[in-house]
């Protein structure tokens, strides 16, 4: 025995020993034997090793149990070729069992192999069909088939290359008479449309075709005898005639098998090419729709499965109302006209007998309903019937009764609220029936659908076209019933609380002698710690009732109660409690007991912190409606929460909403009569932190924290007219004071431009001498304010100011990157039509500065340019295409980045103009200027991210020349002599992150417009390229993991070699702390892509991922990272999204 053998022969003894250590140790031990070159094993030695790995995998200790499960996979690896050798003889077995085993285990090799034996498996596969009319066992094909469909569904992804000559082998064989051949040639069928979509593509109209034959063949069955289809039987003749009925007996019919597989193809091949979709509802969805009366249930529930698809399918792409795309408008409306026949093909299924026929019915509906909200009103006593057939099956499972409550709930959400009127009578009782029902799951369903119906039949916002006194009993009665129980499940008891919240609020006025009983039990949950929640929000729901329920019998009692709540740790629980104190305070106000009020006021002062802004905001919204309602409540309480709210103004990090508050709140104070607080003294606490700032020598404010509180003092200028003069002359006093601070002119001038917004033009004279004066200021915070004051204070009163503005610009150069601010912030803030009289004179001299050397100017130009478009669209932005065609290259470039500002998230009268001129605009991407088509690439990512309908109908003219701006151009690379160094200067690079940018946005909003396979290629090429491209580049392929898994599986062993590379490289010894940390940050994205594409079910069979994955577990350091990884990915699952607007 030589040496290493008879070292290994000792390591599998002591991995036979008691102690754990003993066996780990030598597991360890031996396999790092195993990877070392000279270490030759013998076949009986290999077999040893792994049946011992074997027997290790049920170890006691789990330390060794995971190292035999890393490990079993090294030896297993050198068998691949041996085991394949083994398995193909075994394909001709003359025992069925052993054929059977060896295409599955052939199927799970094919996922592990190497590329060399995954091509020699296929091409025996390949070699070995027979053509249709060669002689050949049909067991035997059967065989070669089904191993053909088991490689396709375990590796799939491999065979590509293959189809062009598999397909056409496999549809012959599906037209031999053998429903099983059929059955595994269709499976088979569906495997390559899963794994390999685009292959599959020249032989989808044959599969198709195949599809459609087989889905109806059924030559046991005469479907004529139901007296609904006539065409069936003609559609059939041509197989009822090839195959008398005398060959077939139910007991051994298989031709359910072949339909069942045929569904599932069609399911598959209809989510795999959603491009053919308008072709499918053509061609696929009526015979779909004729095939629901299927008579064997698994059969029928697969071309439900199938339908569903579809119907997924077709669903308008997100923000779609807004857009309206050609296409998905055209599927829709081919949808809307299967509707009935869908409705005719499921009314007799709506009340089978079989329990899941039903449920896929209410499925289907589900879907149908959802994808077009409507369109089932109609058909609302067939869908009705069918409801409450199941709601009256006490037979079967609870499972049918929840479904179809589920079903009802959904309808009453996305159809009119007319079309359930004439089926109430019918619908009511089996609802109601269902609340009482012992079943907890049931009851919970039924009050949320009763609590649906409410809302929907009675609504708060419009008349009531249904009278409710036939119902309001029956309805108030089960409610109140299950509220007063007390021995019910959690869920049941929430459900009630919340259906009596919205039966009081819809309908209280009819409530009648249940109303007062009802307040109290709603009174009595408050009071519960499990059930208070849900009854501050159906305590909100009837305060905020435009009945105006008279609260009065438990007002007394809830003010405290809800006081309390406000000291609790449950922020939800607070953020109810203020929202339900803000509707008692607007709908009861008097009523309101002012002891009661001050006890709540006395909780607030805590709440308006930084530390929660929402709930701040909700806590300021409810001080201003109790300062309107009772402003005498608020004395007390008015000093510590204004104390608060001006640290909070003082926040830089306050939203818009907070502010809003604070300024109703502060109106609020000076609003009263008399008022809360003076207006002087109220403006003098506001402005106090910025006039003491000098004086106490402490740190700067940040400069949004002028901005509130200039909106502040508008907002009180608001509120006082009577003030506005006194207050202008005392802010214009201050800006030109020598003594005054820059925070105190600052604020000055910011507060001259919100004030000048709403209070009118002022002192103009004097104004405009202080803000030209304040131009020259040597403070930049100042100039800033002054510019930004001037455009705002100017938009109020543009007879005067924008000549006054424009001849400034041209007698004043060094302050023309000033006054061009002011310029935008004017035609920003003024109305479209008194902009009109100016815009020649503002166009022109515009397009004198768009040639300006300085790129920060041009942008102030383009912005101005855009804002000025929107005045007149129809006029202004056919002049800007000209301007396009004419203009030097920064001219072009400014009219292109105007452009940028054209398009807004929400819809626009510009909107169907601007989209008839991209087109042209985006052929700037093949301007010969570098800036241009960076620019032409910003325009093209603001809408694809903003406004997608704008360029979706141009990706085919656009995308080839998005791709071709993610090519490295050498001519563009050249090398700068920097001292004794050499620095390669790369004047691509910009336009290239900028395309890449472009290619993320599409991800989101165009996905189903992307041939996925070309994306990946150009994706493929960013791997590899600039430090910048590879971060955006990982992140890409960390969502096309997420959202087409099946391509990206296809090239997954050449998309690793990059991000392994990226893994394992090493920074230079000596090189400076930013290269190292930008080789982490490298490393850390490149392992975050790795992470998502570990998700993709199949991945781990690839033989190259597999080897990365296991030198990722063995490398320490690239295992942490993946650990690190793994636990950000658990706890914010959304990291993979990126804003590149």
């Amino acid at each position: 025995m030589s040496t290493a053998a008879f070292h290994i022969s000792s390591l599998l003894e002591k991995m036979t020993s008691s102690d754990k250590d003993f066996r780990f140790m030598a597991t360890s031990d031996l396999m790092s034997e195993l990877q070392k070159d000279s270490i030759q094993l013998d076949e009986d030695s290999e077999r040893k090793v792994v049946k011992m790995l074997l027997r290790l995998l049920e170890d006691k200790n789990g330390e060794v149990q995971n190292l035999a499960v890393k490990w079993l996979g090294a030896p297993l690896g050198a068998f691949h070729a041996s085991l394949l050798h083994c398995l193909l003889p075994q394909l001709s077995s003359p025992r069925l069992a052993v054929r059977k085993r060896a295409v599955g285990a052939l199927g799970h090799l094919a996922a592990a192999c190497s590329t060399d034996l995954f091509v020699e498996l296929a091409d025996h596969l390949l070699d070995r069909l027979p053509g249709p009319r060669a002689p050949a066992s049909p067991a035997a094909i059967r065989t070669l088939i089904q191993c053909l469909g088991s490689v396709g569904r375990q590796a799939g992804h491999r065979l590509g290359t293959h189809l062009d000559r598999l397909v056409p082998l496999v549809e012959e064989f599906c037209n031999l008479d053998d429903d099983e051949l059929r059955e595994s040639c269709l499976q088979a069928f569906e495997a390559f449309l899963r794994k390999c979509p685009k292959e599959m593509g020249p032989h989808v109209p044959s599969v198709t075709s195949l599809c459609l034959q087989y889905i109806k063949h059924d030559p046991n069955y005469n479907y004529d005898s139901d007296g609904e289809e006539e065409q069936m039987e003609t559609e059939d003749s041509e197989f009822s005639e090839q195959e008398s009925e005398d060959e077939y007996s139910d007991d051994d019919d298989m031709s359910w098998k072949v339909r069942r597989a045929a569904a599932k193809c069609l399911a598959a091949l209809i989510s795999s090419r959603p491009d053919l979709l308008t072709n499918f509802h053509c061609t696929l969805a009526p015979v779909l729709i004729r095939r629901f009366r299927e008579r064997e249930e698994n059969v029928k529930a697969d071309v439900f499965g199938a339908y569903i698809v579809l119907l997924r399918q077709t669903r308008p792409p997100k923000g779609w109302l807004e857009e309206e795309p050609t296409q998905s408008g055209s599927n829709l409306q081919m949808l809307r006209g299967q509707v009935p026949l869908v409705i005719k093909a499921l009314q007799r299924q709506l009340k089978d007998r079989s329990v899941r026929a039903r449920q896929g019915c209410f499925s289907l509906l589900t879907e149908l309903a959802g994808v077009l909200p409507g369109s089932l009103a109609e058909h609302m006593p067939v869908l009705v019937a069918g409801i409450v057939f199941s709601l009256a099956d006490r037979s079967s499972s609870s499972t049918i009764r929840m479904d179809a409550l589920a079903f009802l709930q959904g309808l009453l959400g996305t159809e009119p609220a007319e079309a359930f009127h004439p089926q109430l009578p019918a619908l009511l009782p089996p609802v109601m029936a269902c609340v009482a029902d012992p079943f907890y799951k049931i009851a919970a369903e039924a009050l949320l659908v009763l609590q649906e119906l409410v809302r929907a039949l009675w609504p708060l916002d419009g008349p009531r076209l249904l009278d409710p006194e036939p119902y309001i009993g029956e309805m108030s009665a089960a409610t109140l019933a299950r509220l007063r129980a007390t021995d019910l499940d959690q869920e049941v008891k929430e459900r009630a609380i919340s259906c009596m919240g919205h039966l009081v609020g819809h309908l209280g006025d009819r409530l009648g002698e249940n109303l007062e009983p009802s307040l109290l039990l709603l009174l009595d949950r408050l009071r519960n710690e499990i059930t208070r929640l849900s009854a501050v929000k159906a305590l909100t729901l009837v305060a905020v009732s435009p009945l105006r329920i008279d609260l009065q019998p438990i007002l007394a009692e809830a003010l405290p109660i809800l006081a309390s709540f406000l000291r609790k740790n449950q922020r939800a629980l607070r953020l109810a409690t203020l929202a339900a104190l803000a509707a008692l305070a607007q709908s009861q106000g008097l009523g309101l007991l002012p002891s009661a009020v001050r006890a709540v006021l006395a909780e607030l002062p805590s709440l308006v912190s930084e530390n929660d802004m929402h709930v701040a905001q909700l806590a300021v919204d409810f001080l201003a409606t109790v300062t309107r309602a009772q402003p005498d409540s608020l004395a007390e309480v008015s000093g510590p929460v204004l104390a608060e709210l001006l640290r909070l103004l003082r926040s830089p990090l306050l939203p818009a909403g907070v502010l809003a508050a604070a300024e109703g709140f502060l109106q609020a104070l000076v609003g009263t009569r008399p008022p809360c607080v003076d207006y002087a003294e109220l403006v003098g606490l506001l402005t106090a932190p910025v006039y003491e700032q000098v004086a106490d020598g402490g740190p700067g404010l940040h400069k949004q924290v002028f901005h509130s509180l200039a909106r502040c003092v508008a907002a009180l200028a608001v509120a006082c007219p009577q003030e506005v003069a006194g207050t202008v002359n005392r802010l214009v006093s201050d800006a030109r004071s020598p003594s005054s601070s820059p925070g105190v002119k600052v604020l000055a001038f910011l507060s001259l431009a919100e004030v000048g917004q709403v209070a009118g033009p002022g002192p103009q004279q004097e104004l405009k001498a202080v803000l030209l004066e304040a131009l020259g200021s040597p403070s930049e915070d100042v100039r800033a304010a002054a510019s930004y004051a001037l455009g705002r204070v100017g938009a109020g009163n543009l007879p005067d100011f924008l000549p006054f503005l424009l001849g400034q610009m041209e007698a004043e150069p060094r302050r023309r990157y000033l006054l061009l601010h002011s310029l935008r912030e004017a035609l920003g803030a003024a109305q479209p039509d008194s902009l009109k009289p100016y815009a020649e004179d503002i166009w022109a001299l515009l397009f004198q500065r768009c040639e300006g050397a300085e790129e920060g100017t041009r942008g102030v130009v383009a912005e101005c340019l855009g804002k000025l478009v929107l005045v007149n669209p129809p006029f202004l932005l056919p002049r800007l295409r000209k301007q396009l065609a004419a203009g030097q290259p920064h001219t072009r470039c400014t009219v292109i980045t105007a452009l940028k500002f054209l398009i807004s998230d929400q819809p626009h009268p510009i909107d169907p103009i601007l989209k008839t001129f991209v087109g042209e605009f985006m052929e700037s991407l093949q301007d010969p200027d570098l800036n241009v088509r960076r620019a032409t690439l910003a325009f093209f990512n603001s809408a694809v991210h903003n406004k997608p309908s704008l360029v979706r109908d141009l990706l085919d003219d656009i995308l080839p020349l998005l791709y071709q701006e993610t090519k490295i151009r050498r001519d563009l690379i050249r090398e700068v002599e920097m001292g004794p160094f050499k620095h390669t200067v790369d004047d691509g690079l910009d336009v290239r992150k900028a395309a890449f940018e472009c290619m993320y946005s599409l991800l989101e909003s165009c996905l189903g417009q992307l041939d996925i396979c070309e994306f990946l290629n150009h994706v493929e090429d960013g791997l590899k390229d600039h430090y910048d491209i590879r971060m955006l580049t990982f992140i890409m392929l960390a969502r096309l993991a997420t959202l087409c898994p099946v391509p990206v599986l296809q090239r997954v062993d050449r998309l690793i070699e990059p991000l392994r590379a990226t893994c394992t490289a090493k920074v230079k010894a000596g090189s400076v702390k930013q290269e190292f940390e930008k080789q982490d940050e490298l490393k850390r994205s490149a392992m975050r892509a790795v992470a998502a594409l570990l998700t993709i079910p199949e991945v781990g069979k690839s033989p190259i991922m597999a080897d990365f994955s296991s030198q990722i577990r063995s490398n320490p350091e690239l295992a942490t990272l993946f650990e690190s990884i793994q636990k950000d990915s658990a706890s914010a699952p959304s990291t993979d999204c990126m804003e590149l607007s």
